[in-house]
């Protein structure tokens, strides 16, 4: 059985064409969403698809795209000019 981790996916992209790429990209991974921030219930392959085809669409110099494991996050990856962020463990109820 394929083990499925819960990750939140969001963006931030100041060109409209790459923005609606992005947006298409996303839909095709998510089980719900909300503006630029979506739902992902993924599996290791996922996420590293997710990554690829992602980072073919954002400008790192422009965009800035994140991904967060929600469930025990430990490490958290980010694309772009994507800051860490500085708060320290946090919980998800849902």
């Amino acid at each position: 059985m394929t083990h499925r981790q819960l990750y939140l996916a969001a963006y931030d992209i100041s060109c409209n064409r790459r923005l609606r790429k992005a947006l298409y990209v996303l839909r095709g991974y998510a089980s719900g969403g909300q503006k630029s921030v979506f739902e992902c219930f993924l599996t290791a392959a996922e996420k590293r698809q997710l990554l690829e085809e992602i980072s073919q669409v954002i400008d790192p110099a422009e965009d800035r795209f994140i991904v967060l494991r929600l469930a025990g996050a430990k490490q958290i990856r980010t694309l772009g000019k994507a800051v860490l962020p500085q708060d320290g463990s946090f919980f998800y109820v849902g």
